[in-house]
């Protein structure tokens, strides 16, 4: 299995800095490596100049992109491109897709994470009413607002976590917080979810974010490739036995590399958070690169 990784910016021979150890985890341990210039693919939209520095294989490849995100209109660019030189990434468009965004996966994973519901932004342009009906059948429970990918957890009080959801000019601020901060980077419209009190650890030191047991499981073809504390202070042990219990689910997702994240509820039990595309989850900053690629390694034997 080959691993292409994101170039810096400013030099396409080298690997993007916040991949740097990675990328020298992967080839230490006997990974084949390469870059892909992203700012081909997304900015100048050239995608065959963004493979240009990869050969041409003489028989069919598979390849894992470690990488900054990517929309699935741009994963589509490099996946067709990587393709004409015979090299295919580990998940398909589809695939990529599926996971990548949280009302494409809902449906598979929806008894087992907090109720959500959606709204596309084309829809919210076009009726003044639409996060007010979206929001209505939560009630005045808490509620969280991201977007098909990403939340702004870290301007907590201001752009994501919303006490009260019948608090109508509250929902506004929040939701108006939220989508100036994303910017042009807004993923095709708001989510809506459902807070679900979790197991409490600390607050966040900048950002004053509740903290709580969190984990996120990297899974190759259904089965635990790797598995990491989310944050620094949630080690979990008992995890492990927990995870059996959701492995039926996880041969469902459509994918062959995503990841699970998961939390621990006020109580006791766990729930799904979300899911993500493999390559491009970031691992927790407690993870370990190497042990991470080492692992990897083994799963993909």
């Amino acid at each position: 299995m080959k691993i292409i990784f994101s170039s810096s910016p400013l030099d396409e021979k080298k690997v993007d800095e916040s991949y740097e150890q990675e990328y020298v985890c992967a080839k230490e341990l006997g990974f084949e490596v390469g870059l892909v210039h992203l700012e081909e693919l997304i900015v100048n939209k050239r995608p065959e100049l963004a493979v240009r520095r990869l050969k041409h294989a003489t028989e069919r490849e598979d390849v894992l992109y470690r990488g900054w995100m990517l929309t699935p209109e741009a994963y589509g660019l490099l996946y067709k491109a990587l393709a004409s030189k015979n090299l295919y990434l580990i998940n398909t468009p589809e695939q990529y897709k599926h996971c990548h965004y949280l009302p494409e996966s809902y449906d598979v994973i929806k008894g087992y994470t907090p109720h959500s519901v959606w709204v596309p932004m084309s829809v919210i342009q076009a009726s003044p009413d639409a996060v007010k009906e979206a929001t209505r059948q939560f009630g005045n429970r808490p509620i969280i607002v991201k977007d098909y990918v990403k939340s702004r957890k870290h301007e907590w009080k201001e752009a994501c976590y919303i006490p009260d959801a019948a608090d109508e000019e509250h929902v506004k601020q929040v939701v108006h917080n939220f989508v100036r901060l994303q910017g042009e980077e807004l993923n095709v419209g708001l989510v809506f979810r459902e807070y679900v009190q979790l197991e409490f650890l600390s607050y966040h030191d900048q950002s004053g974010m509740p903290l709580s047991r969190e984990m996120r499981v990297f899974m190759l073809d259904g089965k635990p490739a790797y598995i990491s504390n989310y944050w620094d202070e949630g080690q979990d042990e008992a995890f492990r036995d927990a995870l059996t219990s959701f492995l039926d689910i996880a041969q469902t997702i459509q994918s062959r590399f995503y990841t699970m994240d998961f939390a621990k509820v006020e109580g006791g039990s766990w729930i799904v958070l979300e899911l993500g595309d493999g390559q491009v989850a970031g691992l927790p900053d407690y993870a370990d690169p190497l042990t991470f690629y080492e692992q990897l390694k083994i799963a993909l034997v």
